[in-house]
């Protein structure tokens, strides 16, 4: 339980330790943080708001790979010399997003031992989300998937919140991410909306009872 609670703050410490050399920049919602193949030169921090990565085949089918939230990192793989991103990093919602330097990432590894040890813990620890997101598209029924999408979106889970938590993104873009139709998901938000899980007031609204119904459905 102490090696996951320290994953967990893995995040916010790495972005304390480069807050200053850090430049944030809003996003609006679907706009392009990174394109797959544009070369990979920096990481991202979020200090607000959601990303979706996705990938595209050659024959233009796209599917998203993973889901991030408030204080995760991505774009890791600017830390392989030359690299191109292997997929697109879009903002789902409006969102701050922190850029910082391939440069300063490697200088700290190399000159921070403590920087280094949480920056493998931060690694770890997304390796093991997207793990689970993969098992779960693989395993799980398409209204688990967008209850479990909803959770990760709301960041319960993740922090003790209790008031519900406000999200501005669209059923078409639910869809994409559970990998069905925008009928279904809409089937889906009705049905959750009259078990009180979720409710629509100046945006959508995510209960911390959604937690319940996905751990004893």
């Amino acid at each position: 339980m102490a090696g996951k609670k320290s994953r967990d703050l893995a995040p916010h410490e790495l972005f304390r330790r480069i807050d200053a050399q850090a430049i944030p920049r809003d996003y609006r919602d679907k706009q392009a943080i990174f394109t797959q193949g544009d070369k990979a030169d920096a990481m991202f921090y979020i200090q607000n708001g959601n990303v979706k990565l996705t990938i595209a085949s050659n024959g233009g089918k796209k599917a998203v790979i993973a889901i991030l939230r408030q204080g995760d990192f991505f774009g890791e793989g600017c830390l392989v010399r030359q690299s191109m991103r292997i997929s697109s990093a879009t903002a789902i919602q409006p969102s701050r997003i922190a850029r910082v330097k391939r440069v300063t990432i490697v200088r700290l590894i190399h000159e921070d031992p403590a920087f280094a040890k949480l920056f493998i813990s931060h690694l770890l620890s997304r390796i093991e989300r997207i793990e689970e997101d993969f098992v779960d598209q693989i395993f799980s029924f398409s209204e688990r998937r967008l209850a479990r999408i909803l959770l990760a979106l709301a960041s319960f889970g993740l922090q003790s919140k209790q008031e519900p938590a406000i999200l501005k993104v669209s059923q078409e873009t639910l869809a994409e991410m559970v990998g069905t139709t925008r009928s279904r998901v809409s089937y889906f938000m009705n049905r959750f909306r009259k078990m009180g899980l979720i409710h629509y007031n100046g945006g959508l609204q995510v209960h911390r009872k959604m937690l319940t119904f996905l751990l004893h459905d």
